[in-house]
């Protein structure tokens, strides 16, 4: 698979063409999205807000390779998703894409460390460990299980085990949806962080319209559509944020 390396820096990472999916068929049919266009370009942060069911979690599990559009296409760098095969795919994700939803999914059984270390045996150039779990800060808590966690530190595990692949893509759901203030505003800096010093291409949903104040690029989706697209007068910290 094409991984784009020797792309020009404008090229996209996503390119995506009058994306369309539908759930059902007849009158019971659900068209999550309908006749989405959008580039994604490399390194840049994306929030995508919207209402539940407008859309946006279907789109991100479409772009992370998770699902199929029924009509449209995606395109990452120059290898096109919708002709993926399931092998394609699984090799995408594995290689390109780094996961992080609002559950954090850790093994209970296993440390810190381990959760992120299971991902290296199928990663292509991993970093090493440690170095993802002082991205994530997290380094004196290593050798804990998830149990003896917050949920903040149990989400920057997650982050760290989304990242220690080295993806170009990270695609977040809802990551600070069941955390408090104080701790959300925490994983978006680690977040923010790895996308401004890993140059990594970052998508982010969020019922949470404040958080759009940190984006390059806002993308509203309504009824399956993008609504608007908005760039934000000056690009703010996670600090500089309040809801």
């Amino acid at each position: 698979m094409a991984t784009g390396d020797a792309q020009q820096p404008d090229t996209p990472v996503l390119r995506i063409r009058s994306l369309c999916k539908t759930y059902g068929s007849g009158e019971s049919a659900v068209h999550a999205l309908r006749d989405v266009n959008l580039d994604v370009r490399s390194g840049e942060f994306l929030v995508l807000l919207g209402a539940s069911g407008s859309g946006k979690s279907t789109l991100l599990n479409i772009l992370g390779g998770l699902d199929v559009p029924t009509s449209g296409e995606v395109e990452f760098f120059d290898h096109r998703l919708t002709d993926a095969t399931d092998n394609d795919l699984t090799r995408y994700r594995r290689e390109h894409v780094g996961f992080v939803f609002q559950f954090y999914n850790l093994i209970p059984s296993l440390t810190v460390r381990e959760n992120v270390a299971l991902v290296t045996d199928i990663a292509k150039d991993p970093m090493p460990v440690d170095e993802a779990l002082a991205l994530v800060v997290l380094t004196p808590r290593r050798d804990h299980f998830p149990s003896q966690l917050s949920g903040g530190e149990q989400q920057r595990v997650a982050i760290a085990r989304a990242i220690v692949k080295r993806p170009q893509l990270l695609l977040c759901d809802e990551p600070t949806g069941a955390l408090d203030y104080a701790t959300g505003k925490l994983v978006l800096e680690v977040i923010a962080k790895i996308n401004v010093e890993l140059g990594t291409t970052a998508m982010v949903i969020t019922h949470n319209a404040a958080i759009a104040g940190m984006a390059d690029r806002v993308i509203r989706l309504v009824d399956g559509r993008i609504a608007s697209i908005e760039v934000p007068p000056q690009r703010l910290t996670p600090a500089q944020l309040s809801w």
